[in-house]
């Protein structure tokens, strides 16, 4: 059901670097992970691009010298790194009001991540966010970013048209999946990509911080 007060009904955040502060966690998880099988471990700048995709994916762009057959034995050193860092994580601040705020104001808020299915319900168990997110889609369970099957699959389970929603990313891979789905798209600058390369994907807008997104949700809707 849409409501024509506000452009959109529909609001899909993505994960990592956009709600929670892991974009280094999960770079040096990377990193780490590679150089234990002995391989060159990628730079900061490579691991960083490959954040919001699936895991399998993700390092197969980040460590292309590892062959196919050890990528079960580096997703097992990159689960294990990524969990000794996971207690020092939080959501970015302002994030959680923000959340909170845009519920209590009538949308519908998804997410729409690169993680594991078993990794978000894990992080989200974590944190007081019961009840906040009305769906969420995982690259384990669907096809993953910049495929768009993961908002098509939200915008049907909400009876959403792509018109009514907008998709809140940190990456590159983000914004492609929205403008695949014929989905608004708004970048952050914050975390995973740059400025240069989100703008490349003609977002709404972008934002530097938590702060300026929740002006620019006051300003938009």
């Amino acid at each position: 059901m849409t409501n024509q007060t506000r452009p959109y009904d529909l609001i899909a955040f993505d994960w990592d670097g956009t709600l929670y502060d892991s974009t280094a966690a999960i770079t040096v998880a990377i990193q780490r992970s590679v150089a234990d099988l002995g391989y060159p471990a990628p730079t900061r700048e490579q691991a960083a691009y490959v954040i919001g995709l699936g895991l399998t994916e993700a390092l197969a762009h980040a460590a292309p010298d590892v062959p196919v057959t050890r990528y079960p034995e580096l997703g097992q050193r990159y689960r294990h790194h990524f969990a000794q860092m996971m207690g020092e994580l939080t959501l970015f601040d302002g994030a959680l009001a923000l959340l909170q705020d845009l519920k209590v104001a009538g949308y519908r808020l998804a997410v729409a991540t690169g993680k594991s299915r078993a990794g978000l319900n894990e992080v989200l168990n974590s944190m007081d966010l019961k009840g906040v997110f009305d769906d969420s889609r995982t690259a384990d369970e669907t096809s993953g970013k910049p495929n768009p099957q993961m908002l098509f699959e939200l915008m049907a389970a909400a009876q959403v048209p792509p018109d009514r929603v907008l998709m809140v990313g940190d990456t590159s891979h983000d914004l492609l999946m929205a403008n695949r789905a014929g989905c608004a798209g708004l970048g952050v600058t914050y975390g995973a990509h740059d400025a240069q390369s989100l703008a490349a994907c003609h977002p709404k807008a972008l934002v530097a911080s938590v702060s300026e997104l929740r002006s620019w949700f006051a300003s938009a809707m």
